[in-house]
């Protein structure tokens, strides 16, 4: 399987970043193929809600010409994108939230006959970590994220939040057996 990781935080050794590297370590570790893409240091505009990219099926036609446009294509390609990111304000990272409407390009025709995706039947994941509890606090996030497989026409395959987190170093077992249950989710 083609394993696409969008990395929405901004520590490359960050929290977020520990518990992905257990989940990357483990779904490489069954044969399937990873590409990782960190967000914050690629330039990613905003969506203008032009509309533009309705204007023809089947084909990225966003306006913008910026770093998004091959990541949609590496996107496009994969069997499975796992989204993540460290909660922040009740939300996601920004350079993933603006991503993320960028996908807006990938498809037409949502709510109508013929309704179109690039990455229908995708399987995608949202993995996040926050200081928080799950309750009042990460939920609005994953809701948000199950209603974005409708015009996706994509699988939900997992979600996984570690709450609690303070540092890397103080990420515990209990942490590290999720990751490794949720890297199982995700492929099967």
């Amino acid at each position: 399987m083609k394993i696409l990781t969008l990395q929405g935080g901004a520590r490359q050794k960050g929290n977020t970043a520990t518990i992905l590297d257990w989940v990357v370590s483990e779904v490489t570790s069954m044969g399937h193929e990873i590409t990782s893409i960190t967000l914050h240091d690629k330039t990613i505009k905003g969506c203008l809600a032009c509309g533009q990219c309705k204007k023809e099926a089947d084909k990225i036609n966003c306006i913008q010409k910026d770093d998004t446009w091959p990541i949609l294509d590496e996107m496009v390609a994969a069997d499975l994108v796992i989204f993540t990111s460290p909660l922040y304000f009740w939300g996601l990272a920004g350079p993933l939230k603006s991503f993320i409407d960028r996908t807006y390009s990938l498809y037409t025709g949502y709510h109508q006959p013929g309704h179109s995706s690039l990455v229908e039947g995708q399987r995608q994941a949202l993995l996040m970590t926050g200081g928080g509890p799950y309750e009042n606090n990460a939920e609005p996030v994953f809701e948000a994220f199950r209603k974005l497989q409708a015009p996706h026409k994509a699988i939900n395959a997992g979600e996984l939040y570690i709450g609690s987190c303070t540092t890397p170093e103080n990420l515990d077992s209990e942490a590290k057996k999720k990751a490794i249950a949720f890297a199982h989710t995700i492929v099967s």
